[in-house]
């Protein structure tokens, strides 16, 4: 018998997640300083909950298509609705923007250029320095939120972001590079 995959442990953790959005997001926005560690402990709970449901996945056998396809949409919607969070709240300078609009144009082509593929039968594998580029991506955004917490994060912050920005980047081009050969024709 087929199992109903939203009640599979993972999945309901990744669901959990992208419910967690709006109240960080709510949060963050409202300005007060309370509310913004609290945003901070949800927010590290829900990029906890990333690795959690994959571990979970694996050692108890609970994969699933739905939890396939919504764990990277989570972690793409986490990551880039605090981006747009912190950029109106002023948390991201000027400068902060450049890491973060790469980051978001990433997040979007790349899932673009998988869905392109995907009609014409071709995979482009996740690779380990993609998955790593998820977890720097989160460490930045929680520094950045801590940053008004505690006084003295700012270079640890910009440092992450920017960080994030160039794994980012680089794992776009190689995805970008693996799948020129089919983009461009040659690879026909």
């Amino acid at each position: 018998m087929a199992r109903n995959p939203l009640l599979l442990v993972p999945n309901i953790i990744t669901i959990a997640r992208i419910l967690a959005i709006g109240p960080i997001v709510w949060l963050v926005m409202d300005g007060d300083i309370i509310l913004r560690i609290v945003a901070l402990v949800l927010y590290v709970i829900a990029a906890a909950s990333d690795w959690i449901d994959g571990y979970l996945a694996r050692a108890w056998n609970q994969y699933s298509d739905l939890g396939r396809m919504l764990d990277p949409i989570a972690d793409k919607l986490l990551v880039g609705i605090l981006i747009a969070a912190l950029a109106w709240d002023g948390s991201l300078s000027g400068w902060d923007m450049i890491p973060a609009c790469a980051i978001l144009f990433r997040e979007f082509f790349i899932p673009g250029l998988r869905e392109f593929l995907g009609n014409k039968t071709i995979v482009l594998p996740v690779s380990k320095l993609a998955k790593w580029k998820t977890t720097i991506q989160l460490v930045a955004l929680a520094i950045i939120l801590a940053e008004r917490i505690i006084p003295g994060l700012g270079l640890a912050s910009d440092i992450g972001l920017w960080v994030a920005g160039a794994i980012t980047i680089w794992t776009g081009w190689t995805y970008l590079r693996a799948s020129w050969p089919h983009l461009s024709g040659i690879g026909k």
